[in-house]
C-alpha cells in the first residue's frame, strides 16, 4: 500500500510539473497580454477609477442594480479565497526556488493578470443566472453555457470547469490551508493539531451554513483587518531596515534578468537561472492571485451591480491588492533581510514559511515570527471559507439539489479536520493540478468571448467619462456655493 501511495504521489508530481510547465504559463500570461492589448490597455488606464470605485461608499451598499451582496463584500469574499498562504509561503517558495528575481516576474504576470481577472469577472456577471432560491449563480461554467454560440461545446467546457473547481475546493482551498493553520499554531503555541482541527471544523460550518451572505459578512471584516495588520507590520520592517532596501531592490531586478552578475548566480544555497526565475515567479504569482483561474468570477456573479463592466473593474483590484501590494511587501522584506539562501540553526536552508519568518525576525525580532504566524492563520482561514463558496457554486452547477448542497457543506467542513490533522504532500500536488485544469477551459472561454469583452469595455468607457464629468460639475457647483 505504501508503495502504491508513493507511486501515485510521484505520478501526480510529474503531472503537476507538466500542467504548470512553460505551455501553461505562456497560455496564462499570453491570454492576459492578448486581452490587455485588445482592450487598449484600459485595465491599466482605468486602475485609478477601479480603486476609487471599490473604496467609495457606494461599493458598500446594494443601491445600484441587483445581486446578493454589495460590490465591496463580493470583492472581500473573492480576496478571502486569494489572499492566503500564497502571499506568505508562495512568495518565499518562489524566491527560494527561482531567486529574488522571481518577484519581478510575479509582478509582471500580475499586471496582465489584472485584465484576466477583469474579463472573467465581467463575463460572469453578464451571463449569470438566478437559481431556484432566488440567489445569483454565475462563474465561468455559466459564461460558457450561456455565452458560447455552440451550446454543446459551452456545456462541455462548463462541466469540466465546475468539476475541477469542486476538486480544487477540497485541496487548495481546504486541506492545504487547514494544514498550514494547524502547523503554524503548533509551532508557535504548541497546541495539538487535533484541537485546532475541531475548532476550525466547527467555525467553518457555522459560517458557511449561512451561504454567501454569512461568508461575505465575515470576509468583509477579516480580509481588510488581516491585510492591514500584515501590510503595516511589513512596512515597519522596511522602515527599520531602510538601509538594506535599495540593495534588496537592485538584487531583485538584477537577478530577474542577469543572475550571473550576482556572485555567479549563487545566493548561499540557491543557484539561479533566468528560466527558473520566470517559471517560479509566474507560477506562484498565478497561484497567489488566481487571475485566469476563474475562481473569483464565481463570487463576482453574486455582486449587486447595474453593469457587468463596473463589477469587472472592482474585482480586478483584487489582483492589485493581492500581488502588487501584499506579495511585493513580502518579497521586499525577504530580499532586504539577507536571509535568503542562508540556513537555520539546524543547518537546513530557510524556505517557505521559515524563510518569511526569519526575514521578519531580522528586522523586528521574535514578534515578527508571531505576526507571520497570525497572518498565516487568518489568511488561510479566510481562504477556506472563500473557497467553499466557489466550490459550492460549482457543485450546484453539477447537481442543483438543496439537500446535496447541504451535504457538500457538511463534507467540506469535515475535510477541514482531515487537512488540519494530516500532512499530505500528495494533496498539495493534486490540488495544484486541479487548479491548472480549471484554468484551461476558463482561458479558452475568455479568448472565444474576447470580442464581447472588447465591445463591453468600449461601451462602458463612455459611462466612465460621463461619471467623471458629473463629478467635476458637482465639485464646481460646491466650490461656487462655498465662495
Amino acid at each position: 500500500m505504501e508503495g502504491f501511495v508513493k507511486g501515485l504521489g510521484n505520478g501526480i508530481s510529474t503531472v503537476d510539473g507538466i500542467v504548470w510547465g512553460p505551455i501553461m504559463l505562456v497560455l496564462l500570461v499570453g491570454t492576459g497580454i492578448y486581452l490587455t492589448v485588445g482592450m487598449g490597455f484600459r485595465s491599466w488606464r482605468n486602475l485609478g477609477y477601479a480603486l476609487k470605485s471599490v473604496l467609495g461608499r457606494e461599493a458598500r451598499t446594494n443601491k445600484r442594480g441587483s445581486g446578493d451582496v454589495s460590490p465591496f463584500a463580493c470583492l472581500c469574499t473573492a480576496l478571502a479565497a486569494t489572499i492566503g498562504t500564497g502571499n506568505i509561503v508562495g512568495v518565499a517558495t518562489a524566491m527560494f526556488a527561482g531567486g529574488p528575481g522571481a518577484l519581478v516576474w510575479m509582478e509582471l504576470s500580475a499586471l496582465f493578470g489584472l485584465t484576466s481577472k477583469f474579463s472573467e469577472c465581467m463575463l460572469a456577471v453578464k451571463y449569470r443566472e438566478v437559481n431556484e432560491s432566488g440567489e445569483m449563480s454565475g462563474g465561468p461554467m455559466y459564461t460558457m453555457k450561456n455565452g458560447f454560440k455552440n451550446k454543446k461545446v459551452g456545456a462541455f467546457l462548463g462541466f469540466l470547469f465546475a468539476l475541477f473547481a469542486v476538486i480544487a475546493s477540497f485541496g487548495i482551498g481546504n486541506m492545504t490551508q487547514a494544514n498550514s493553520i494547524s502547523s503554524a499554531v503548533k509551532a508557535s503555541f504548541g497546541t495539538s493539531q487535533i484541537i485546532v482541527g475541531v475548532i476550525l471544523t466547527v467555525l467553518t460550518f457555522v459560517i458557511i451554513v449561512g451561504g454567501i451572505k454569512s461568508i461575505s459578512k465575515v470576509s468583509s471584516v477579516v480580509v481588510p483587518g488581516m491585510a492591514i495588520l500584515y501590510v503595516l507590520a511589513g512596512l515597519i520592517c522596511l522602515i527599520v531596515g531602510w538601509k538594506n532596501v535599495p540593495e534588496g531592490i537592485v538584487t531583485i531586478f538584477t537577478m530577474a534578468f542577469a543572475p550571473k552578475a550576482v556572485g555567479g548566480g549563487v545566493l548561499g544555497a540557491i543557484t539561479v537561472s533566468v528560466m527558473n526565475s520566470v517559471r517560479y515567479g509566474v507560477a506562484r504569482g498565478c497561484f497567489s492571485n488566481e487571475a485566469g483561474m476563474g475562481s473569483a468570477a464565481i463570487t463576482a456573479a453574486a455582486a449587486t451591480t447595474d453593469d457587468p463592466v463596473r463589477q469587472g473593474y472592482i474585482n480586478m483590484t483584487g489582483t492589485f491588492f493581492d500581488t502588487l501590494v501584499v506579495c511585493t511587501i513580502t518579497g521586499l522584506i525577504i530580499a532586504s533581510s539577507g536571509v535568503l539562501g542562508m540556513s537555520g540553526a539546524d543547518g537546513v536552508p530557510y524556505e517557505g514559511v521559515a524563510l518569511t519568518m526569519a526575514a521578519f525576525e531580522k528586522f523586528i525580532g521574535p514578534v515578527g515570527s508571531y505576526i507571520v504566524s497570525i497572518g498565516i492563520m487568518l489568511f488561510a482561514f479566510s481562504t477556506i471559507i472563500g473557497w467553499e463558496y466557489h466550490g459550492e457554486k460549482a457543485f450546484e452547477y453539477l447537481c442543483p439539489n438543496k439537500k446535496a448542497i447541504m451535504g457538500y457543506r457538511i463534507l467540506y467542513s469535515l475535510v477541514v479536520f482531515i487537512g488540519a490533522t494530516q500532512t499530505l504532500d500528495i494533496v498539495w500536488n493534486f490540488s495544484d493540478v486541479a487548479n491548472a485544469l480549471m484554468a484551461i477551459p476558463n482561458l479558452i472561454s475568455m479568448i472565444v468571448l474576447s470580442p464581447v469583452i472588447f465591445r463591453e469595455v468600449k461601451r462602458f468607457q463612455g459611462v466612465i467619462e460621463q461619471e467623471k464629468s458629473e463629478k467635476e460639475d458637482t465639485s464646481s457647483i460646491d466650490a461656487h456655493e462655498n465662495a
